[in-house]
């Protein structure tokens, strides 16, 4: 991987390079099937850039008409758009240091931020707290719209946004919170601040959490790197889940409306209970309900089954870190 400004190039990196995490990997494939944004939490050095960066190699190919769009936003930018990037997927990954502007676009003429950018791609954002959080707030609308609205007096402009977010960010500001050796020394204050960074709101908007943990002895060799898949494989099961969804409601499953989510994602009483239950003991919101539901349809599209079943409302929930 290189990059160039903010772009980063993708080249020829592959899932199987990644060794261990087989959950974190998991949640990426699920991720990739239904177009749902993830957060990955977990200390330095665990794989969560790694796991972010291999992301398009897993996601289907833009259509003609998505690749007509993402060059048309790099033309306005000023950027060339190259023959050979036709249909990949584009792939930002902004540094923390970022203001707004850079993210969602502005100037005088208006001009595309990262946001349109990475539209009908992936948005990067590690060490997510690092942001600031007036320029983490301004994700919330596009992220629920699919576009965003430059307002100023004398102008208006609306760039397509529809990109799938990825963030990284450590358990604290060291990095270290819960090491076996005891590494971490910062205070719940310290804890609690790093944390506030990132509103509820905005929390509440990206589908699923997980934990990143520190990879255990013998990963690092490749004593414990079996069943490992390419990207390739895993590939061919997303891009069958994308084409039931498209067949089915001509849209990815993260962008399901409420009354869509009741029609398509329907459950039985008995799982009704357990959901409900889950959010009540997780204090998860209303919208994190639609959300579960969402990932677990996305589940079952993997597997080819009609109905969402028990198991697939319980692993959806898993990546829900509370």
């Amino acid at each position: 991987m290189y990059t160039i400004g903010q772009e980063v190039r993708i080249l020829e990196l592959d899932l199987a390079d990644v060794r261990g995490q087989h959950h974190a990997k998991r949640a990426l494939e699920i991720a990739a099937a239904g177009q749902h944004g993830l957060l990955m939490i977990g200390p330095p050095g665990t794989g969560k850039t790694m796991l972010a960066s291999r992301l398009p190699g897993i996601l289907p190919k833009m259509t003609n008409d998505e690749s007509l769009e993402t060059a048309a936003i790099h033309s306005i930018c000023g950027k060339i758009f190259k023959l050979h990037d036709w249909r990949k997927r584009p792939f930002r990954a902004p540094h923390h240091t970022a203001s707004s502007v850079a993210l969602v676009g502005g100037g005088n003429p208006p001009k595309p931020g990262e946001i349109s950018l990475a539209h009908n791609g992936v948005l990067f954002l590690d060490e997510l707290p690092e942001f600031s959080r007036q320029v983490l707030e301004v994700l919330r609308e596009p992220l629920e719209s699919g576009e965003v609205l430059i307002s100023r007096a004398s102008y208006q402009s609306l760039f397509p946004a529809k990109f799938q977010l990825v963030a990284a960010m450590n358990p604290c500001p060291c990095g270290y919170l819960g090491d076996p050796k005891g590494r971490c020394h910062c205070n719940p204050k310290n804890i609690q601040h790093y944390r506030a960074k990132i509103s509820g709101p905005l929390m509440d908007r990206i589908d699923m959490h997980i934990q990143v943990p520190a990879l255990p002895k013998g990963v690092l060799s490749g004593m414990d790197n079996k069943n490992t898949e390419s990207s390739a494989v895993i590939r061919k099961r997303i891009i069958a889940a994308r084409k039931i969804q498209q067949k089915r409601q001509n849209k990815p499953n993260s962008a399901l409306f409420s009354k869509q989510v009741e029609k398509i994602c329907n459950i039985t009483l008995e799982h009704k209970n357990l959901l409900e239950t889950a959010i009540e003991k997780l204090g998860l919101s209303a919208r994190a309900y639609h959300r579960i539901l969402k990932v677990a349809r996305t589940i079952a599209d993997l597997e080819n089954i009609t109905d969402i079943e028990t198991c697939h409302l319980t692993e959806a929930l898993s990546y829900r870190h509370p």
